[in-house]
C-alpha cells in the first residue's frame, strides 16, 4: 500500500469506509446491521474507527514481517 494519507469516512448509505485521502474508492468498508447500531447506541462510528485503526496497525506489522502466520488448509476460526 502506498504511503498516502488514509481517511475514515461515513458513506451516504451508512457504511464506514477506509480510503486514500486523494481517492474516492474504498480500500475497506464496514457495515453494521440495524441491530448492531442499536446495541452500540449510536457509537458504531467510533467502533468502526477502532476496528480500522487496529487493522492498519496490523497491516503495518505484516509489511514489516513482524507477525507469524500458520498456513493451514481449510476454514479458520478467526476469534
Amino acid at each position: 500500500m502506498s504511503t498516502s494519507f488514509l481517511e475514515i469516512v461515513e458513506l451516504p448509505d451508512g457504511r464506514i469506509a477506509l480510503r486514500r485521502a486523494e481517492d474516492e474508492e474504498a480500500l475497506v468498508t464496514l457495515e453494521f446491521s440495524s441491530d448492531a447500531k442499536a446495541f452500540l447506541q449510536g457509537y458504531h462510528v467510533e467502533v468502526a474507527k477502532a476496528m480500522l485503526n487496529v487493522g492498519v496497525q496490523m497491516a503495518g506489522r505484516l509489511a514489516e514481517g513482524d507477525f507469524e502466520h500458520d498456513e493451514e488448509d481449510g476454514p479458520r476460526v478467526l476469534h
